[in-house]
């Protein structure tokens, strides 16, 4: 970037929950922030609706920034300031338009603009443009539209792109009720702030003419526009919180490490150039350019954001990632995942390596790992019937109880194959086969951590029991089955 001291703004609505396309773009903000000598990133929150005028909302826009690393501490961050903070400035600029003729007031309601349409396509006629009315109760403040020619908006990511003014109605720039509209706050707040730059959703784009043509009225330069592709789900249509996973704390709460979704946010739209797409924010933030943006839509890609979020987890430091797993494994109430008093720190941190090399999420560490802290296997239905199909699953669990009881076999990784292994053999079964009964026995599932592993941790006396209690389960599905078919 070549610009100095840029002032860019990121101004969300507070909704109750923190978008991922408000993360993306809060997000490249404040890398234009960061890079720019002096530069700064203004929250302001438009808290004008009252009815999102919660100071809860609020702190949880703050509280997802935080997450994502923009942390209000930062020389870089300003903020939050608030719309409604300015409602005096925006009405003295509204009576300054006025005042310079580029403003009028308007008397018709919206069933009377609708009756003077020939075209249900277009919008208010100018009615009210000569008749010089003065201010008063039902009246609007509409902004004197230029006649002939377009506004051109000169976008970073789009280019040049033109509005023919024929397209533009006289807008309201003030409510009959003296409220001022988002359109003029929005342009006044930049103002008083200094902002240079306003980078934001394509979904603004339509506004920024009429933003411009403010600007350009109130005898000011407009600042620098820049327009971000649209998210898209995998079937191409825009993300919808109604329809899909938006909330930023959604996959907080899951357990995707802020580090990851940074990284990924980050390349909805931009690409660092060189091929990779790993990249710590460090070093992104130099390579940022708002013109390298494609302006086509951006697919989220939620299985590839958990393929980062993986690649991720797997890079952490093993005293880092036990840390990050705290709160799925200490969790209380409805969340607890096991009596609290059954959690062993020791055992986990033996077999953290293990689940550290296969989990994509936090949360996947407590199915990986629960079959040691509770005291009976949380079975699978569907994992239990694959693994103990008839002649396989009864025999073979005999034959590991069998062995896993003799005092006199080492209770170790490489011993306990050899003699599962064995076992299997017995029975000609191979090793893969073998051991899946043992699995679901002991873990609940035909899927997890290594099994031997997991059998040393688990220690021979809870190991034999439970062997032993799966073993009583099969044979009496199975002599229920006999009877069934008899």
């Amino acid at each position: 970037m070549t610009e100095t001291s840029i002032r860019t703004r990121f101004a969300p609505s507070p909704t109750g929950m923190f978008h991922v396309g408000g993360a993306r773009s809060a997000l490249f903000n404040w890398a234009m922030a960061q890079q720019s000598p002096g530069g700064r990133m203004v929250l302001r929150v438009e808290d004008t609706d009252e009815a999102r005028n919660k100071p809860e909302w609020t702190d949880g826009i703050v509280r997802a920034m935080s997450w994502l690393g923009i942390n209000a501490e930062d020389p870089a961050f300003e903020g939050p300031y608030f719309q409604s903070d300015y409602a005096g400035k925006h009405r003295e600029t509204a009576e300054e338009l006025h005042s310079k003729g580029r403003a009028y007031y308007c008397d018709c309601t919206g069933e009377q603009v609708q009756a003077r349409r020939d075209n249900p396509n277009l919008g208010y006629d100018g009615f009210c443009r000569d008749r010089g009315l003065e201010p008063g109760p039902g009246r609007a403040l509409r902004f004197r539209v230029p006649e002939g020619g377009p506004t051109v908006v000169e976008d970073r990511i789009r280019g040049r792109v033109e509005f023919d003014h024929a397209s533009i109605e006289d807008f309201v720039i003030v409510r009959s009720n003296g409220s001022p509209l988002f359109v003029l706050a929005n342009v006044v707040d930049d103002v008083e702030m200094g902002i240079t730059h306003v980078v934001r959703g394509e979904e603004h784009l339509s506004n920024t003419p009429k933003q411009q043509l403010l600007w350009e009225a109130l005898g000011l330069e407009a600042p620098v526009w820049a327009h971000l592709p649209v998210i898209v789900n995998e079937q191409r249509k825009k993300l919808s919180k109604r329809r899909d996973k938006v909330a930023l704390e959604s996959y907080q709460e899951e357990g995707y490490l802020p580090e990851a979704m940074v990284n990924y946010l980050m390349l909805l739209g931009w690409a660092p150039g060189d091929d990779r797409e790993i990249m710590p924010w460090a070093e992104m933030v130099p390579l940022f350019d708002i013109a390298d943006v494609n302006s086509s839509s951006a697919f989220f890609d939620e299985k590839k954001l958990r393929a980062f979020n993986g690649d991720y987890i797997r890079s952490l430091e093993l005293d880092d990632f036990i840390e990050r797993c705290e709160p799925w494994l200490t969790a209380t109430g409805e969340d607890a995942p096991w009596p609290a008093g059954n959690f062993d720190r020791e055992v986990f941190a033996r077999v953290a390596p293990l689940a550290q090399s296969r989990v994509a999420v936090l949360s996947d560490i407590v199915p990986n790992v629960d079959f040691l802290f509770l005291e009976e296997p949380d079975t699978e239905e569907k994992s239990w019937k694959k693994a103990m199909k008839p002649g396989i699953g009864v025999p073979m669990l005999e034959a590991a109880l069998e062995r896993f009881s003799d005092e006199s076999l080492s209770w170790d990784t490489d011993t306990l194959k050899a003699a599962t292994e064995e076992a299997g053999a017995g029975l000609g079964l191979k090793l893969g086969k073998a051991q899946a009964p043992v699995r679901v026995a002991v873990t609940g599932r035909t899927v997890g951590l290594p099994l031997f592993e997991s059998l040393e941790l688990l220690g021979r006396e809870r190991t034999v029991a439970r062997v032993a209690a799966a073993l009583e389960k099969g044979r009496a599905e199975e002599a229920a089955e006999g009877t069934s078919e008899a």
